[in-house]
């Protein structure tokens, strides 16, 4: 998009807009300053990454209004420009009285308060933070539109709601810079401020929040490792040859990039090594070197030998049981990029710049490929979750049949319903989980606190153990209720990677049938939706008894009376009601 014209993305996107199909993506920009050219440049930026985006404004200055006409979007965007909060105030805060301003100031406040109330239950809200920059970037003292902004700000932050983020659009106009953010022809003609080339910016900065909210974010990032992870080729330069320290001017660029990956690593994202090399050579260097900040402790998984990358890279995505969409590579080869491009163009990679100097920066400008809406304590154990697993594939291999080895695990389910403490992660289960996931519906933190909250619904969500580990918080399901008539219906029922293969799901729906019938609940519905990557549970609701009513397109719908569901009764599955 970046080198695209206006035209060429108003073309682009309408072709894009016939050809994508699913449920709509529908966006709202409320703003009191003329934003129009931000629609198609926002959905087109979307659109390429398959989300089926609808982008549509406000009325002009209306903000408060339509925050109560258009609460039900998924997304709301707020452009509250502080140069027009009234016509001028750039110029006319300068020569107000401390009295004028704290008026402005109680109006703007109250009416903050009304547009977040009214958009407390919208699933998501970026809300752009005040900035005076464009106007006193200049100005060596702080003068009252400062302290306006700064006033305003402040009041954001102590109003944060669950569903909305504040956007620094002051790190944006820094990056694109003033003269290219806005074109003050258009300001003092239109009330139209900023450009092309800003809105394209601002699109790709806030695209990865809304990636994260359809569940695209990436879960994986893997480095190769001569001239990646160290300057230099151990094979050849040997142990002692290779740097990675601040120490050399080399070194430090590596130094940095193997703190940036720890920091991803920290933040749960998971991190590998896939390499053509000695085994030993690579092992040699993670466990003994001195300057080597990347342990053994810190990846998830390692493929060092000399098969060809794009094998290596399927076997992980394999191994870790994710898409390769979600995996992102870093290499310095050219012609090994080139490769994984033509063969695997689902992974997004990144090659070393010719001009170290360049290479964090470059991770730096894509780690927000990895923003998380909502993070969890799983995120930060994901590591040792995997160390878990393979211990588990050891023990696997001494069973001859499944069902033997299923029993040696001591699974136990803890499931809890509408726990309120479990919000975030159950978000995050909406929006990361694909291919056991029944409808593939995505949630934020704000619409799981309506369920919750509400007796309309109930919010089932499991753990499991065994006699290995924790799998954290790894299943749920979402029940509407209607108590008149004596029926339910299944939202959302979805699980895992991790523990797929387990028959946890059995036991789980087991639990939730009878605690329906302990509701009064006569008549069950439910439904499967088909996407890119579920088509193994595709039936899942005919081997549990479910009676097929319809089925049209990518849809199946299903009725179960609950009197004749069968219980599957896996005795060697422990259950349990979380406290």
């Amino acid at each position: 998009m970046k080198n695209l014209k206006y035209s060429e993305i108003l073309k682009a996107n309408r072709e894009l807009g016939k050809s994508l199909g699913g449920s709509k993506f529908e966006i709202t920009i409320l703003s009191n300053i003329i934003t129009s050219q931000l629609n198609d440049i926002l959905e087109y930026c979307l659109r390429k990454r398959n989300i089926n985006a609808y982008v549509k404004s406000g009325d002009y200055d209306n903000i408060v209004q339509d925050s109560e006409k258009f609460k039900n979007s998924n997304l709301v965007i707020i452009f509250w420009e502080l140069a027009n909060i009234i016509d001028g105030l750039q110029y006319i805060a300068n020569i107000m009285s401390n009295g004028e301003i704290e008026s402005l100031l109680s109006k703007v406040k109250s009416n903050i308060d009304f547009v977040l109330t009214n958009l407390k239950n919208t699933s998501l809200v970026l809300f752009n933070k005040f900035s005076s920059l464009i106007f006193n970037y200049e100005n060596i003292k702080s003068n009252n539109f400062d302290k306006i902004f700064q006033n305003l700000n402040k009041y954001l932050e102590q109003k944060v709601q669950s569903n909305t983020i504040f956007i620094d659009i002051d790190k944006l106009i820094s990056k694109v810079s003033i003269e290219k953010s806005v074109d003050f022809r258009y300001f003092y003609s239109s009330k139209a401020l900023y450009t092309i080339e800003f809105y394209k910016n601002y699109a790709e900065y806030i695209k990865p929040i809304i990636l994260s909210a359809n569940g695209k974010t990436k879960k994986a990032i893997i480095f190769d490792c001569d001239n990646t992870l160290w300057k230099g080729i151990v094979g050849e330069d040997g142990f002692d040859g290779i740097e990675m320290s601040s120490k050399t001017q080399n070194g430090v660029v590596f130094e940095e990039v193997q703190h940036l990956a720890l920091e991803l690593n920290k933040r749960g994202i998971l991190l590998g090594i896939c390499s053509k090399n000695n085994p030993q050579d690579v092992d040699k260097v993670i466990s003994n070197h001195p300057d080597m900040k990347i342990k053994d402790e810190h990846l998830t998984i390692k493929k060092v030998n000399w098969n060809d990358k794009v094998s290596n890279l399927k076997g992980m995505a394999n191994e870790l049981n994710i898409g390769l969409d979600s995996i992102v590579f870093v290499e310095d080869s050219s012609f090994e990029v080139n490769f994984i491009k033509e063969y695997l163009p689902q992974i997004t990679i990144f090659q070393v710049p010719e001009k170290l100097s360049e290479y964090p920066r470059m991770l730096r400008e894509h780690i927000n490929l990895f923003y998380n809406i909502s993070e969890s304590k799983e995120d930060l154990k994901k590591a040792e979750m995997y160390k878990q697993q393979a211990k588990r594939e050891h023990e696997k291999s001494r069973f001859s049949n499944l069902d033997d080895y299923l029993k040696s695990l001591e699974l136990k389910l803890t499931i809890y319903i509408n726990y309120n403490l479990l919000i975030p992660r159950i978000s995050q289960l909406t929006q990361k989980t694909n291919q056991f996931n029944l409808t593939t519906k995505r949630y934020t933190e704000s619409d799981i606190k309506i369920f919750v909250n509400s007796n309309k619904y109930r919010v089932f969500a499991f753990n499991v153990s065994d006699k290995f580990g924790d799998y954290g918080i790894t299943g749920l399901s979402i029940v509407k209720l209607d108590n008149e008539i004596k029926s339910a219906d299944i939202d959302t029922f979805l699980m895992s990677c991790r523990v797929i293969g387990r028959n946890v799901e059995f036991s789980f729906l087991d639990f939730i049938i009878n605690c329906l019938k302990d509701l009064g609940i006569i008549s069950l519905s439910s439904c499967y939706i088909k996407s890119l990557k579920n088509e193994q549970v595709a039936n899942f609701y005919e081997k549990n008894g479910f009676e097929l009513i319809k089925s049209f397109d990518n849809e199946k719908s299903y009725r179960l009376r609950l009197e004749k569901y069968k219980s599957k009764n896996l005795e060697y599955i422990g259950v349990e009601i979380g406290r």
